[in-house]
């Protein structure tokens, strides 16, 4: 066991090292350029389209507005809250710098990631729409390139259960245990029960239920995050020239905080920042396939602005509340650096408001993988594969509460960016038809879209 851990690390290493890194930002970066850095300037326009998004607009099985919901169901999780500080912890305050860089990049990943998607969508058996990275590597680059989608879907159906089932279930328990007194066992079964009332009834349901937990869970988080920002109100601008000072110097040491290089800023803002988010990782682009939409670029629209919230909005909240509140040099990491920031500045009750945040926010993760996973095994495995998957899914949350996940989560990790290799060449590739796409919707003032989808081949 010891020598498959030393392997599996080792190529972690690779993977989520600064090739991987480069590569990400380096597609980013040319489809915001090829775009002209529309996604930036369209913000506005996004939001627009996420406004009137709430009712279905076209085909598909949910409303643009619920398919965003639960692409945000999957990113909006531990990332934001244990992701950002150990970032901050790791990278010093100028990671958050590297973070927001990230994300400027990465709304354009996200918004050709969702065009994709619904362009090259297809209907399986039972008159579903399905999509993702799979779908439109086999539609969009042909035959010869089949085996890039299948790797995607076979890396994504695995870490799927790390990722989005195990390391969820399992952080839930730890941090209900350490909170509350309550026993993973417990908190196993009762996760069992939830995940079930929602799966078992599909992409409709699970996008009925992200629709309306995702925007309280995230307004509720955002709100008790300003609320620490506004007591530490004198310190936001000593924070923000923290954030901006250390992106470029070396960050030293001070209290618990034992200094960083540039390096090391620009490498965990970035590694958290792809974590949080996941542009480029080819998840959210499965959910959006699914959206009831005018056509492509409408719905990239509205996909890129999951980016867009998760990290300049959410994230900032929780890395400018951790150096605002002094609590980046308490020598705390992860999930328990935010607590201490909140308890810092709400005593009492700030380590409470964390634990269920990230409760919340695990859970609503574990049902947005649930349905990532799936589609995987559906594109390898066909419809029949669906109620199994989803059974074992829910059997696995048991496991995930009450296991040690030391080698499940670095091996989900290690397969997490694997799924990025296939989805960023196909994003290159495909940039052309994602140009073409983006430049008639707006020369036509967005009336030329066609529905999307592929017919099944």
């Amino acid at each position: 066991m010891e020598a498959l851990n030393s392997i599996v690390g080792a190529i972690n290493g690779v993977v989520w090292g600064p090739m991987m890194l480069v590569l990400i930002l380096g597609v980013g970066f040319f489809l915001q350029v090829g775009l002209k850095f529309m996604p930036i300037l369209r913000i506005g326009t996004g939001f627009s389209l996420l406004f009137k998004g709430r009712e279905g607009q076209g085909e598909g099985q949910i409303s643009p507005f619920n398919a965003l919901m639960t692409s945000l169901s999957a990113t909006i999780g531990t990332g934001n809250i244990a992701g950002v500080a150990t970032a901050v912890f790791l990278g010093g305050p100028g990671a958050l710098f590297w973070m927001w860089m990230t994300a400027l990049v990465g709304m354009a990943t996200k918004y050709a990631e969702a065009v994709c998607a619904v362009k090259y969508r297809e209907k399986d058996e039972l008159g579903n729409y399905v999509g993702g990275p799979m779908y439109y590597i086999k539609n969009g680059l042909g035959a010869k390139w089949a085996w890039l989608g299948v790797a995607f879907a076979l890396f994504g159906a695995v870490a799927a259960f790390g990722i989005g089932n195990g390391v969820q279930a399992n952080g839930v328990a730890q941090v209900l245990e350490a909170n509350f007194g309550l026993n993973t066992s417990v908190t196993g079964v009762v996760l069992m029960v939830l995940t079930a009332a929602v799966i078992l009834g599909g992409i409709t349901r699970i996008g009925a239920v992200a629709g309306k937990l995702v925007p309280f869970m995230a307004v509720a988080y955002i709100i008790a995050g300003l609320l620490v920002l506004l007591i530490n109100i004198g310190n936001i601008g000593h924070a923000l020239s923290l954030v901006f000072t250390y992106a470029f110097t070396p960050s030293a040491a001070e209290g618990g905080f034992a200094g960083a290089a540039v390096w090391a800023a620009i490498r965990f803002g970035v590694a958290r920042g792809v974590f949080s988010n996941e542009a480029g990782l080819g998840s959210a682009p499965i959910a959006h396939a699914a959206a009831e939409t005018k056509g492509p670029v409408n719905q990239g629209l509205i996909a890129m602005l999951g980016t867009f919230i998760d990290t300049i909005i959410v994230c900032s909240i929780t890395g400018l509340a951790i150096i605002a509140s002094g609590a980046w040099t308490s020598g705390e990491s992860g999930a328990a650096l935010t607590s201490h920031a909140f308890e810092l500045s709400l005593p009492g009750i700030g380590g409470y408001l964390i634990a269920i945040a990230l409760s919340i926010f695990a859970f609503t993760t574990i049902l947005g993988w649930s349905f990532y996973g799936e589609k995987c095994v559906e594109f390898l495995l066909g419809v029949k594969s669906l109620m199994p998957y989803r059974v074992l899914w829910i059997v696995m949350i048991y496991f995930g509460a009450t296991a040690d996940l030391g080698f499940i989560w670095l091996l989900a990790d290690t397969l997490n960016a694997m799924m990025a290799i296939p989805n960023l060449i196909a994003l290159a590739l495909l940039s052309p038809i994602v140009f073409k796409l983006t430049k008639e919707f707006f020369a036509s003032g967005g009336k030329s879209e066609e529905p999307g989808g592929t017919p099944a081949k």
